[in-house]
């Protein structure tokens, strides 16, 4: 089994009065990895997905609570998103029943965030778990041997299914797609249109590494900027992708309001677009190098507790950057570069203005300095 980062990080949260919320997409593993915490265990588990599991669990008492859980002391709850009014739910048993260990599980940020944000101020911890992470996969693999496998990562990504079944990628990551990457964001009532939100997905996944514009994907699809940006936040919400702002500090001519959108993973990015295609025989290797390295650099910054927020940096003259780190004190620049002898030269305008920044190139070469260690 694949040892997962922040499981020594939970299991030290065990017990300590508060309840532990686990965040992250469908299929990320988030089960998998509370059933290996809780194997040794006795403990309930109780699916949200199942309708009488949802019946019991709403609008209760602590006294009914109770008798879900009899004398044991863990309680796991998964998909808890599917469960009306769960954040008090999750109150009564941090508040009244105490001896109860309570994890619940979702894979929509949008729901369960905004259900138990209120009454579980001071009451929760709360962790992500994205797809597999490089460190992971270098902890299982070794580096060498994970580094051979980075032309597969950039095809097939990074979902455990995918990882471990080898010789079943793409025949999975269509299901994966088909099956699940829409099953939460169907369920919200903000999402009446399920064409136009495949449409947005391809449109997306063709810009992947370019500024987009609400407007333009918006006429490319048949609708209007606002369903536009209402639909990728909610993507965003379900882990199906993150946004990248662009740095505006003092430079007269960088862009304001600039976006970029990527994938949490690879794989799903070619299964929306069905291209799976060795690296070779495409035009878009440059991109999907991008998207990797940028979505594996923050789960590393995640996973480490590191506070630094990320930006990618252009102006008006189409100077740019692919990524930009701001620590509060210092700035840390990123190009990303598939073939390491393409020359790379950071503009004068940038490190003129951001006077002893950072600057690197990131080709698969040395990655690993990237994805395995903070900056210097």
């Amino acid at each position: 089994m694949i040892e997962r980062i922040i499981q020594k990080k939970i299991e030290q949260r065990l017990f300590k009065g508060k309840a532990i919320l686990l965040f992250g997409p469908r299929q990320s593993g988030k089960s998998t990895l509370v059933e290996s915490m809780l194997a040794k265990k006795d403990h309930v588990y109780l699916n949200g997905d199942d309708y009488d599991v949802r019946e019991i669990l709403t609008n209760t008492t602590a006294t009914k609570l109770k008798t879900v859980v009899g004398n044991k002391t863990i309680l796991f709850i998964d998909e808890a998103q599917r469960i009306p009014n769960i954040g008090l739910t999750l109150k009564l048993f941090t508040d009244q029943i105490k001896t109860v260990q309570v994890i619940a599980t979702g894979s929509s940020a949008f729901e369960l965030s905004s259900q138990v944000n209120e009454p579980l101020t001071g009451r929760k911890y709360e962790f992500m778990l994205y797809p597999l992470s490089f460190a992971e996969m270098v902890q299982h693999n070794g580096l060498v041997h994970e580094k051979r496998l980075i032309e597969n990562r950039l095809i097939y990504g990074c979902y455990p299914e995918i990882v471990t079944k080898v010789g079943e990628e793409a025949e999975l990551l269509k299901l994966l797609a088909s099956s699940y990457l829409y099953k939460d964001l169907l369920m919200l009532e903000q999402v009446k249109k399920p064409l136009l939100l495949e449409k947005l997905l391809k449109a997306l996944a063709l810009q992947v590494g370019s500024e987009i514009s609400y407007q333009e994907i918006g006429q490319t699809i048949g609708s209007d900027y606002k369903t536009v940006d209402k639909y990728i936040d909610l993507l965003e919400k379900t882990y199906v992708v993150f946004r990248l702002p662009a740095l505006n500090r003092n430079v007269r001519n960088e862009i304001k309001k600039g976006k970029k959108v990527y994938f949490y993973d690879c794989g799903i990015r070619n299964a929306i677009l069905n291209n799976f295609k060795p690296l070779q025989s495409r035009t878009d290797v440059g991109a999907l190098w991008e998207n990797y390295v940028i979505s594996e650099r923050m789960k590393f910054l995640h996973y480490q507790d590191l506070d630094a927020t990320q930006y990618f940096w252009r102006t008006t003259q189409q100077q740019e950057i692919d990524l930009i780190e701001d620590y509060g004190e210092r700035l840390e620049a990123y190009e990303f570069k598939w073939n390491k002898r393409d020359k790379v030269r950071f503009p004068q305008t940038f490190t003129e203005n951001y006077a002893g920044s950072g600057t690197s190139v990131i080709s698969p070469e040395n990655v690993e300095e990237f994805l395995l260690n903070p900056p210097a």
